[in-house]
């Protein structure tokens, strides 16, 4: 029997590409935007994030306008207000900075898919992500009513998918009741159903100040050691009602991310973290990787391990730059 000459098919860029298995889309990226109450017209960079910025509503409506156009079909809000609390009630307030946003995107594109982060963090003094006890503990069950009612304020300011991020049990349960009574049964709920204790959110906290003032997130959020708790932990999120799974960080949980493939059916998500992104951005400013065929491997690789969509900082660039079509 003759060896296999693999390399036929490798011999030319169109012969590559009529046999490519895995294929990048517009539609598969999700933009992620920090949007900030102090001014209208702000757009300050983030140090960590090269080429991120935090944006007041009106610089954030110039910078999707582009990208829009040029085929970005969906983004995350993520709120930085100017005050916070003990109880984060920025994020459920009917006139938050994230409710705004949505308001005046939706005004201006309605079919823009608006996913908004369902979270407290961003907006307690304390940095945690939901109600913290005397005792320094992060509180479980009195925090879920207040993630419901800021899913709840969401969808009423016309977000089009409620996306809880903050690994408290039961929320995904809470969150559907809360909308369904108050009239939205069909807006979707996108899990962070497994998120894990990562180091590689050192980026976000600077860009969304969200870092804990105290201890850290390891009571809630996963032990990067463990794969079968993803399992339980997706399997739960479904059986309460969720419509999307999420995976993050990305990259380095690529084995979780075909693991929930294999064995559920729901649409999957996974996150293109801060540090993911940082990594790249360094390397290649040092000279030493290619930024851009390094992030569409990346990118390519997150897909071929069985994500649908893919939430990363590289989408409304690479959109706007043709290099994803």
């Amino acid at each position: 029997m003759p060896f296999f000459r693999g390399r036929r098919l490798r011999r030319t860029p169109t012969l590559r590409q009529l046999v490519q298995e895995t294929r990048l889309c517009p539609l598969d990226l999700v933009q992620p935007y920090f949007v900030t109450e102090a001014d209208p017209a702000a757009q300050v960079p983030i140090a960590s994030m090269p080429g991120q910025f935090q944006l007041g509503l009106d610089r954030l409506l110039r910078h999707l306008e582009p990208a829009v156009d040029a085929g970005l079909a969906a983004i995350i809000l993520f709120g930085i207000p100017q005050a916070k609390d003990t109880s984060g009630s920025g994020a459920y307030a009917e006139n938050g900075i994230v409710q705004q946003a949505i308001r005046r995107i939706k005004e201006r594109w309605p079919q823009l898919v608006v996913i908004a982060d369902t979270c407290l963090c961003e907006y307690t003094n304390h940095g945690h992500c939901g109600l913290v006890l005397p005792s320094g503990e992060v509180a479980n069950d009195p925090t879920l009513a207040l993630l419901a009612r800021t899913a709840v304020s969401q969808a009423r300011a016309g977000a089009d998918v409620i996306a809880p991020s903050d690994m408290m049990d039961g929320r995904v349960a809470a969150i559907r009741s809360a909308l369904d009574e108050a009239g939205f049964s069909h807006i979707p709920i996108l899990s962070y159903a497994v998120k894990y204790a990562s180091t590689f959110y050192g980026p976000f906290r600077e860009a969304a100040e969200s870092a804990p003032q105290f201890g850290d997130r390891t009571s809630y959020q996963m032990d990067p050691a463990n794969k079968r708790e993803a399992l339980r932990e997706a399997a739960a999120d479904i059986a309460e009602g969720a419509d999307i799974l999420m995976v993050k960080p990305a990259l380095p949980y690529l084995d979780i991310l075909s693991a929930l493939r294999e064995r559920f059916d729901l649409p999957l998500a996974a996150y293109q973290v801060s540090g993911e992104y940082s990594q790249i951005k360094a390397a290649s400013q040092l000279g030493w990787m290619d930024e851009t065929r390094v992030a569409l491997e990346s990118l390519t690789a997150i897909k071929r391990a069985g994500a649908d969509l893919i939430f990363t900082y590289f989408a409304a660039d690479f959109i706007q730059r043709g290099l994803i079509a």
